[in-house]
């Protein structure tokens, strides 16, 4: 469990949007059971009440739920985690376009430009 810190954000979001990540590319899957909040905190040297206050917030949109005695587990609803999916995607996208139009690409350009990109690969 890699996690890289910016200053730019609050770090219980960029820990919310790496498990989100670690969800999306099967490092966990449905039904999966986290770590603890401690072992989470010893691993990244963040304080427990920051990853505490990162798994309730993914609690509360649902990608996380509690078992009363036994912890933490990733939600099996398959929607949620494609809505989740979707909406981590959307965002990239959008922040992407809005720096190519910085950079005064038009819509047309930008699709070019991403296009040009999928034939490199």
């Amino acid at each position: 469990m890699q996690f890289v810190f910016d200053n730019e954000r609050p770090i219980y979001k960029q820990l919310v949007d790496q498990f989100k990540i670690q969800m999306l590319t099967g490092m966990y899957s449905p039904d999966d059971k986290l770590p603890s909040v401690r072992e989470i905190a010893l691993k990244t040297g963040v304080n427990p009440n920051t990853v505490q206050r990162a798994f309730s917030e993914l609690e509360q949109v649902g990608l996380v739920y509690t078992k009363r005695t036994s912890g933490r587990y990733i939600t099996e609803d398959q929607n949620k985690l494609k809505n989740m999916r979707d909406e981590m995607a959307s965002e990239w996208a959008k922040e992407f376009v809005g720096k190519m139009k910085q950079l005064s690409y038009d819509e047309k350009e930008v699709c070019e430009f991403i296009q040009k990109l999928g034939k490199e690969k």
